[in-house]
């Protein structure tokens, strides 16, 4: 008796759209844990430890946004609003909206059975996605 195989072999699987978005969802996970890494190491070395309270350090980890630190006792804004932490910024803003809303979409295919009302919402999620990171962006640069 012949048991059958229950695993695809590499040759057979392909690497379509579902695999890539799989793929994309563990990966930028990982990236946005080392852009807050960068974030809370960086405000570290730049004098946060003595400077900022817990909650200000958070707010600055997860949006590296110059205007957080305002209302610290920051004496000097300038290293603060520097091209690498904008672009930081930019980075985690990409990579958070598109994560989350790759997981919203998750869902409307997992539980909606219309294939109409699936193919509406995935529009509608990707222009917010879309919108959502141009305003963040827009946020980060002009702040």
């Amino acid at each position: 008796m012949e048991t059958k195989s229950r695993t695809v072999s590499l040759r057979n699987r392909g690497f379509d759209f579902e695999t890539f978005m799989w793929l994309f969802t563990r990966v930028s996970a990982l990236v946005m844990y080392l852009l807050v890494l960068i974030a809370v190491v960086g405000a570290l070395l730049m004098g946060a430890r003595t400077q900022m309270n817990m909650a200000d350090l958070i707010r600055w980890t997860f949006n590296t946004n110059p205007n957080h630190v305002l209302s610290t006792n920051v004496p000097d804004l300038t290293p603060w609003s520097t091209l690498f932490w904008k672009l930081t910024g930019c980075t985690f803003i990409l990579f958070a909206t598109s994560h989350g809303l790759h997981g919203l979409l998750s869902v409307i295919e997992d539980y909606l059975s219309n294939a109409q009302v699936r193919r509406i919402l995935r529009i509608l999620v990707l222009l917010l996605t879309v919108a959502m990171i141009a305003i963040g962006i827009y946020i980060v640069w002009t702040s």
